[in-house]
C-alpha cells in the first residue's frame, strides 16, 4: 500500500473538515463577484492575437499496421496536446483522429508530432504519427480506439515520459511510454497493471500529471519523499507513486479503496469533472495542478457557464504534503470564448489543457479546442 507520513494521514482528516465547512473546496453556488487574484497561481494566460488555432487537421497518410493499409490518419480532428522543450524548441505531441467512424470515441486516435521555435508558430510537423496502435504487445488495450490525450514530462537525464490513454472502445486505461527522442517510444502498458496484485489492472482511468520542477529553465520530473508522484483521474483527482516511472501504486485506504484528493463541486464550473491537466509544478507556494473542470447540466450546474462545457482551473497542494489540497480557484482562469473553442466535435465548448512549458522566459499552455483543434495561451511573468 502506498505509504505516507503520519502527519499526512492526519491532514487528510483536516481536509475532509474543510470540505464539510466549505473552505475553498465548498459545495455551493458560483461566486457572483470575481475573486481577488491568488498569488500562487500560474498566470494570467493570454491568447496571442492572430495565432490560434496552431494545429488543424491535415490529409497526411501513413502505412497503418492495424489496418494494413495506407490511410489518412489526422484528417478528422486534431486536439488535446502535450508539450515539452527539446534542444531549445517546443515539441507538441497532439491527439489526431481519422475519419473511420462517427461520434466521440468511435474513431481511431494517434499521437502526432509538431515543432515550434517560439512556441507559437509551427515550423515542423511529422507526416506520420509517433505513438499509435501497432502490432505490438499493447494490441488488446489500443485496438481499435488507439492512443489518446498524452501528457509528457522529462527526467533530468533526458528520458521523456508520456502518460496517455489506451482506448480499445471498452475500457480506457492510463498507460506509460518512454522515449529518448520523442519520436521512437517504448510502450510499457497500463500504469496500474501490477499494483495490489492487479486489482486496478482493468480500472477505467485517464489523465496522469507528474510533479515537475522548473530547474535551469526547464521543467523536470521531481521526486517526493524519494518516489515519483503523479496526480491522476477524470472525475476525481487521485494520487499514485512509483519507483521507476513505469509501475505505479495508487493511493488507497486500508481496504485498498481509492482516496480522492479533490472532487467536483455542485454550482461551480467543475461540477461534473475535475480532470488532471498538464504536469503539476512544484513552486515555493506549493504544488500547482492545472486541471480541466467540466460543468454539469441541470440544477447543480454553474449558471455562469455553458452546460457540459470544459473550463480550466488550478489547485494548490502542500509542497510538504502532496496529498493535501490547500487552495483552489472558484472561477476558471480559461474558458471557451473563440468560435473554434465552441464548435467542432464538442459544441458545448472546450479548452482542454494538457501541455505546459517554460520557454524563452514565458509559460506556454497548450490546449484542445472543442475536441477539434489545438491552441496556445501565454503567460509572461512580470506582465500581470
Amino acid at each position: 500500500m502506498t505509504k505516507r507520513p503520519q502527519s499526512i494521514r492526519t491532514n487528510l482528516i483536516g481536509s475532509a473538515v474543510l470540505l464539510f465547512l466549505g473552505v475553498s473546496t465548498a459545495v455551493g453556488q458560483q461566486p457572483t463577484e470575481a475573486p481577488k487574484p491568488k498569488s500562487w497561481i500560474i498566470g494570467p494566460f493570454i491568447r496571442p492575437a492572430g495565432i490560434n488555432p496552431i494545429i488543424t487537421p491535415a490529409e497526411t497518410t501513413f502505412d497503418c499496421p492495424m489496418t494494413d493499409k495506407t490511410i489518412p490518419w489526422e484528417n478528422g480532428d486534431t486536439f488535446n496536446p502535450a508539450a515539452i522543450v527539446k534542444n531549445g524548441k517546443v515539441c507538441i505531441l497532439y491527439r489526431a483522429e481519422d475519419q473511420s467512424g462517427k461520434g466521440i470515441g468511435k474513431r481511431t486516435s494517434r499521437i502526432g508530432f509538431a515543432q515550434s521555435l517560439d512556441g507559437l508558430h509551427i515550423t515542423k510537423r511529422s507526416s506520420e504519427p509517433v505513438l499509435f496502435p501497432d502490432t505490438d504487445d499493447q494490441q488488446e488495450f489500443e485496438w481499435p480506439g488507439g492512443c489518446e490525450d498524452p501528457r509528457i514530462a522529462q527526467t533530468e537525464d533526458g528520458t521523456y515520459v508520456a502518460l496517455y490513454t489506451q482506448w480499445n472502445r471498452k475500457t480506457a486505461r492510463l498507460a506509460v511510454a518512454h522515449s529518448k527522442d520523442l519520436i521512437h517510444w517504448k510502450k510499457y502498458g497500463p500504469v496500474f497493471k501490477t499494483a495490489y496484485n492487479g486489482k486496478f489492472a482493468n480500472l477505467f482511468c485517464k489523465s496522469g500529471s507528474l510533479i515537475t520542477t522548473l530547474k535551469n529553465g526547464k521543467l523536470v520530473i521531481s521526486k517526493v519523499d524519494g518516489k515519483y508522484f503523479m496526480y491522476w483521474g477524470e472525475r476525481h483527482v487521485y494520487a499514485a507513486t512509483s519507483n521507476d516511472l513505469i509501475n505505479w501504486e495508487p493511493f488507497v485506504d486500508e481496504q485498498e479503496n481509492l482516496i480522492a484528493l479533490a472532487s467536483p463541486r455542485n454550482g461551480y464550473f467543475d461540477s461534473d469533472l475535475t480532470e488532471c491537466g498538464p504536469p503539476a509544478v512544484l513552486t515555493e507556494d506549493g504544488i500547482v495542478l492545472i486541471y480541466n473542470g467540466k460543468n454539469k447540466s441541470g440544477p447543480n450546474a454553474a449558471k455562469a457557464y455553458t452546460s457540459n462545457a470544459y473550463c480550466a482551473g488550478q489547485m494548490l497542494f502542500d509542497r510538504n504534503d502532496p496529498y493535501k489540497m490547500i487552495d483552489r480557484l472558484d472561477t476558471p482562469f480559461l474558458i471557451p470564448e473563440e468560435s473554434f473553442e465552441k464548435s467542432g466535435q464538442y459544441p458545448a465548448g472546450t479548452v482542454f489543457v494538457e501541455g505546459l512549458v517554460f520557454h524563452q522566459g514565458k509559460w506556454l499552455l497548450y490546449y484542445g479546442c472543442a475536441d477539434s483543434r489545438v491552441a496556445v495561451a501565454v503567460y509572461t511573468p512580470g506582465q500581470e
